[in-house]
């Protein structure tokens, strides 16, 4: 049996019993092919040192499991032609659920991370049995839609939440009563009892950070401060190439940040209180329009335009400032940010952090390079989804399922 040597980082093993070798050498496979697209066996084998014939004993089951297909061979100047294998995206699936503090989303996504089906429902707050009824019925949707070989091949559930749903009530005007049914709502155990598969539970913003880190710069960024700009701004922590949860699954938890030292008795104001969406909101609000237009293009638009500027220059500040204090800490290769918005206001975010950063003093600190996230809107939930594939499929599962050991 071939030793797994694997020079990529993403690929390197963190132990795999004897027993189980034939398994995690399948899942360095499909990790290989996931990390750098369709392959032949030549180049898999020169990724993963593992011999030819190994290889092709693999990629054998895997083409007989459905979990790879065949691409068209591609001839080179000499010998035969060579045969690229792909991910098959009807290989596997598996349920996203963001639950949010103004909106729910649920997906169903397949092996190579498209998303097949989506639901969404849209509300002032977050009402426990409500979201679960919502939940229900559209995981009733999910295997009405799928034959019986399509259900056998669902993963789990992966589910992406704030985890403190039910606090900041006056600055979402939840009612109290609402907010302390919370405290007392397992929501992985009671969509479990809906869901019949596995179910899988994560920092919303955390979740967003799994699906930038595994398909998007999270590829070749090695350690990077994750901004998520969402109803309230949050955000996750990767060194290493592994997603960092902290001691209560806390870790990057940018938006408790305080902007100012503690005065006359006073707690600071957390970088949430201003640089979230919610504070453009009531910014519209104010002026009588459409909420709605801050996650679409209208944001940029009169009437829009100007309280949008003024949001952009109070949030890039505060983002900027919570951008130092964690270079400061971290000396990190990256920034990256990310946010339920339209791509178009992400960027012109971006270049209000920018701004915002040349006024700031770097003498004895390194300043990380800003790059706009890959997925967008949907981060949450896929980061969810990405949670039982990488359950069932990743040889290295301390990607960021390991949180416990933190």
């Amino acid at each position: 049996m071939d030793p797994v040597v694997t020079p990529d980082p993403h690929l390197r093993p963190r132990g795999s019993s004897q027993g189980g070798l034939r398994q995690y050498n399948e899942r360095v496979v499909l990790q290989a092919i996931r990390l750098h697209g369709a392959l032949p066996g030549a180049e898999l084998a020169r990724l993963t040192q593992l011999t030819a014939q190994t290889i092709s004993l693999i990629t054998k089951r895997l083409l007989d499991d459905g979990l790879l297909r065949k691409g068209e061979p591609q001839r080179g100047k000499v010998g035969q032609p060579s045969v690229p294998l792909a991910l098959n995206p009807d290989g596997a699936y598996a349920v996203g659920i963001k639950v949010g503090r103004r909106s729910l989303d649920v997906l169903l996504v397949d092996f190579v991370g498209a998303v097949r089906r989506r639901w969404s429902l849209d509300y002032r707050y977050p009402e426990p049995q409500a979201l679960l009824a919502e939940i229900g019925r559209r995981l009733q949707d999910i295997r009405a839609g799928l034959d019986a070989e399509a259900i056998a091949r669902v993963q789990g559930v992966g589910i992406a939440v704030p985890l403190s749903l039910g606090g900041w009530q006056t600055l979402l005007d939840m009612p109290p009563d609402v907010a302390a049914r919370w405290p007392e709502t397992d929501l992985r155990t009671e969509v479990a009892a809906l869901a019949e598969w596995p179910v899988h539970l994560l920092k919303d913003t955390a979740a967003a950070c799994v699906a930038e880190l595994v398909a998007g710069h999270g590829r070749s960024t090695p350690s990077f401060l994750y901004v998520f700009v969402d109803t309230f701004i949050g955000g996750g922590l990767v060194l290493d190439s592994h997603l960092r949860a902290g001691l209560h699954g806390n870790a990057g938890a940018i938006g408790s940040l305080p902007l100012a030292p503690a005065a006359n008795g006073a707690a600071p104001a957390q970088l949430l209180s201003i640089a979230s969406l919610v504070n453009l909101e009531r910014l519209y609000a104010a002026a009588g329009l459409d909420l709605g237009a801050v996650a679409d293009e209208r944001a940029l638009e009169p009437p829009w335009a100007p309280w949008t500027e003024r949001w952009l220059a109070e949030a890039a500040t505060a983002i900027a400032f919570a951008i130092d204090s964690a270079a400061c800490l971290l000396d990190l290769d990256s920034v990256i940010l990310d946010g339920s918005f339209s791509r178009a206001l992400q960027a012109a975010l971006l270049a209000a952090i920018e701004r915002a950063l040349d006024r700031h003093d770097w003498e004895g600190a390194n300043r990380p390079p800003l790059q706009a996230g890959r997925i967008g809107p949907d981060a949450r939930a896929i980061g969810g989804a990405l949670l039982p594939l990488y359950a069932n499929f990743a040889p290295d599962r301390e990607l960021f399922l390991k949180i416990a050991a933190e």
